[in-house]
């Protein structure tokens, strides 16, 4: 009977023993498993903001004298639009055309064309996504320097900044609330003879 009582003990010493083991080498495992998450670094999360305004704006030879930006002017045909637009389509209603890239960094440029019940260009917006506040701070000052060099000194508010001109109206607001940065860029012609002209 005590061999029985102590086979049973030295069983049962060696089931806890087994148990044991087992969780440290699950713990161990699943330790092994786990990532190890970093921070990113700030030029993998960005783009370089200054060669994002220039794919925002398009090729400079696309926008000689009275282009708007790429490659369209107020008044532009809607099949014009279809025809220049590098960008990906995304949505095409009778009042707009809708148009997306996306950076390697994963930044989202979205670009639409209003269009008149003639269907000619007569407001474009574009809605740039962002990273982070440094990315929507380099573009604003990136942007900044850019519209008023070519339009003049801007009229300044909190978040906002507009420039005018003869022909066009550019309005840029940080549209930024939260953990959504980005920018919103909106163009106006400033005569409404441009668009009656073309």
């Amino acid at each position: 009977m005590n061999m029985l009582k102590n086979g049973i003990a030295l069983l049962a010493i060696a089931l806890l023993a087994s148990a044991c083991d087992t969780k440290t080498n699950e713990k161990t495992e699943a330790a092994a498993d786990s990532v190890t998450l970093h921070e990113p670094a700030p030029a993998d999360l960005n783009s370089d903001q200054s060669a994002l305004l220039k794919t925002i704006l398009g090729p400079a030879e696309q926008n000689p004298a009275g282009v708007v930006l790429r490659g369209i002017a107020f008044g532009d045909a809607i099949a014009k639009v279809k025809a220049t637009e590098t960008f990906e389509m995304f949505e095409e209603t009778p009042d707009h055309l809708g148009y997306t890239s996306e950076t390697a960094q994963l930044e989202t440029i979205d670009v639409q064309y209003f269009l008149t019940p003639e269907k000619k260009v007569n407001k474009i917006t574009i809605d740039v996504y962002l990273n982070s506040p440094e990315a929507t701070k380099q573009l604003w000052n990136a942007s900044k320097q850019y519209f008023s060099e070519a339009y003049s000194a801007p009229k300044e508010e909190t978040k906002k900044i507009t420039w005018n001109n003869k022909t066009i109206r550019v309005d840029m607001e940080d549209v930024s609330e939260g953990k959504d940065y980005g920018l919103k860029f909106q163009f106006f012609p400033a005569d409404k003879n441009v668009l009656a002209a073309k």
